[in-house]
């Protein structure tokens, strides 16, 4: 990868209010029930939405590609061919109970970027693609970033069809219902660089008053399943000391996950998500109980430790109530490092255009870890209202959006040799 000195001055901007229109133009499809989306990856909703942004990007002069796990690349070509692509991207499908900007906004400001240098009729050596990656949430296809991790080898496309959601409708087949099955074949097609916008979905930049985060990494994660298996028994004639209680054991491992991530602050966190008691009944002592636990951090020695002690102190919980207690590892992600050189490009972008900035790791996974595996890579980051996501009350403003975007747009107008 290389990076050509650019002459794009700093007033060049994207269209703001055609960007928001594009926004509120994709929230309509797959409508949430307060204000948000419920566009799941695969349903006719994700279909319907990949229709619309195959037009707009066909309108846009792009010609489009979809691989063999639906992810779509719509390509703007530059003047030599044979530069590799630089890229922009997220995804589209959200959370059963999702706002209208996770994803969304990655894919959008990327048409949108487009859409600008179409206005300017500017050419770029390199061609540039703006990406949809398929069923990033995983909130009905397990795990998450599941198509990236297809696009950059963790996950072979045989295994992706197999994933089944709580129906048992299978990934291969309902990507080939709704129409999105392509046949490019997945990974071939090579990157000179990756750049992804995303709310922050967290409180920070909005709170400190900044405009911009400059994603140098991504937390490492590590999702445990922890089972615990005592002995049902009536509520009312089981004397205390007598009880076998999975739902105690479960109770003090809830507790146990916050001590844990308190010892490794500032930067660790950690989650329990779920949790199941059996017989699940008012008047009967619980005899098995199943938790969730999500642990992130920066620091793979930290997260390694982090396991570590929650596993031991698992085993001192059923050991101390006379209970199993078994701990699978469900999911594991090392924490991620940006490529200096595309950070310090965004850092010099943000600077170059005047907004606020700060170098920020982001606490949520997203399609940019895999891609950091075969291309150079960076994000960028807009604040969010309140930091909520992952809701339908998710919220960010005109002006955050088109400041990401405008940031986005000069980093990838470097990076594709843009003739300005």
């Amino acid at each position: 990868m290389q990076m050509a000195q650019s002459t794009l001055g700093s007033v060049v901007r994207i269209n703001e209010s055609r960007l928001w229109h594009t926004l509120m133009e994709m929230a309509k499809v797959g409508p949430g029930v307060a204000g948000g989306n419920n566009r799941q990856a695969l349903t006719d909703e994700d279909g319907q939405g990949r229709a619309l942004f195959r037009r707009w990007c066909e309108e846009a002069g792009m010609s489009i590609s979809v691989d063999q796990v639906g992810n779509i690349f719509a390509t703007r070509t530059g003047t030599n061919p044979n530069a590799r692509a630089v890229c922009m991207g997220s995804h589209l499908d959200t959370q059963p109970v999702g706002g209208r900007f996770d994803g969304v906004l990655g894919v959008l400001a990327g048409l949108e970027v487009v859409r600008t240098l179409n206005d300017l009729a500017v050419e770029s050596e390199h061609p540039i693609v703006v990406t949809n990656w398929t069923n990033e949430e995983g909130s009905r296809f397990a795990p998450v970033m599941m198509a990236s991790g297809v696009y950059a080898g963790v996950h072979s496309v045989d295994w992706a069809y197999a994933r089944q959601d709580k129906q048992g409708r299978t990934f291969g087949a309902e990507l080939e219902r709704i129409g999105w099955k392509g046949d490019e074949p997945v990974g071939t097609r090579k990157f000179d660089a990756y750049v992804e916008l995303h709310i922050e979905q967290g409180p920070i930049l909005e709170a400190e008053g900044i405009d911009i985060g400059v994603v140098t990494g991504g937390q490492g994660l590590t999702w445990l399943q922890v089972t615990f298996t005592g002995r049902s028994a009536h509520a009312g004639s089981t004397p205390m000391g007598k009880r076998r209680n999975a739902g105690l054991a479960a109770a003090r491992a809830v507790e146990l996950v916050q001590t844990v991530a308190m010892h490794h602050q500032p930067d660790a966190v950690g989650t329990v998500g779920r949790l199941e008691l059996r017989p699940n009944s008012t008047n009967s002592v619980p005899g098995s109980a199943e938790l969730t636990v999500d642990i992130r951090s920066p620091d793979a020695a930290v997260l390694q430790d982090m396991e570590t002690r929650i596993r031991e102190g698992v085993a001192l919980i059923a050991l101390e109530l006379g209970v199993s207690g078994d701990v699978q590892r469900l999911q594991h992600a090392a924490p991620v490092a940006f490529d200096a050189g595309c950070v310090e490009l965004v850092r010099d972008q943000a600077r170059s255009l005047g907004y606020s900035f700060r170098d920020i790791v982001s606490g949520a996974g997203h399609d940019a870890y895999w891609l950091a595996r075969v291309a150079p890579t960076a994000m960028i980051m807009c604040p969010c209202v309140d930091g909520i996501s992952h809701n339908e009350a998710e919220n960010i403003s005109p002006q955050w959006a088109a400041a990401g975007t405008n940031v986005l747009l000069h980093t990838v107008a470097r990076l594709a040799k843009a003739s300005f």
